[in-house]
């Protein structure tokens, strides 16, 4: 009578094969968990009403995106931007079609938002510098705490050459794109724009400048 032998061992290639599966079930879980995360890297919360999409396609080989603008992403050609409103200070509603005929660098940025507070300094002083009727810093808020929670944002790190503008849906980030906060959009004469920065930037630096006076131009 033949003994009963039990379960026949593992042999090395199941072993292989079952490492191999692992692997790609690990590795796809780090590929989604990357693509989830805001392209500036920061760990920020983005607003609820922003959806998960692409941002404009790069284009390659531009002389303008060195040195702090090296990841700026300049559109292929200018394109038209969504409609989208806001407020300024007093309530009252504006578009990016009442800036037509200047050149506007659109910031969307929120009082929770660490990276903005480093950078809005930066903004309130290239508005200083470069702010004419022909170019200005459209720094625009997506808090919900809306026009008073922002306004106190902008009193407490002393900006005094920025206008306060609010949009407490945070429908303009989806609307627009935005990966995170803060996203800063530069746009041409036209309404129609020209490329964008994800994260915080020095506006006010060489490369900074040296970008909007080629669309100023």
């Amino acid at each position: 009578m033949t003994q009963d032998q039990g379960p026949a061992p593992k042999t090395p290639l199941m072993s292989y094969l079952l490492v191999a599966a692992l692997c790609c079930i690990i590795g796809f879980g780090a590929v989604y968990a990357t693509r989830l995360r805001p392209d500036n890297g920061e760990a920020i919360a983005e607003p609820a009403a922003a959806p998960a999409t692409e941002a404009p396609a790069a284009t390659s080989g531009n002389a303008l995106a060195t040195g702090d603008m090296l990841t700026f992403v300049f559109r292929k050609a200018p394109q038209p931007l969504p409609a989208f409103t806001f407020t300024d200070a007093s309530g009252g509603p504006k578009s990016i079609a009442d800036w037509k005929g200047k050149v506007v660098l659109l910031n969307m940025w929120a009082t929770w938002c660490i990276p903005c507070r480093k950078e809005m300094p930066a903004l309130d002083r290239l508005q200083k510098e470069l702010g004419s009727d022909t170019f200005e810093v459209v720094a625009m808020s997506v808090d919900r705490g809306g026009v008073p929670a922002s306004q106190k944002f902008l009193d407490e790190i002393k900006v005094a050459n920025l206008k306060l503008y609010a949009e407490s849906t945070s429908k303009s980030v989806g609307l627009l794109r935005a990966p995170g906060l803060p996203t800063t959009i530069l746009i041409d004469k036209e309404g129609r724009e020209i490329g964008r920065l994800s994260g915080p930037a020095e506006w006010d630096g060489a490369d900074a400048k040296r970008l909007i006076q080629s669309v100023l131009k």
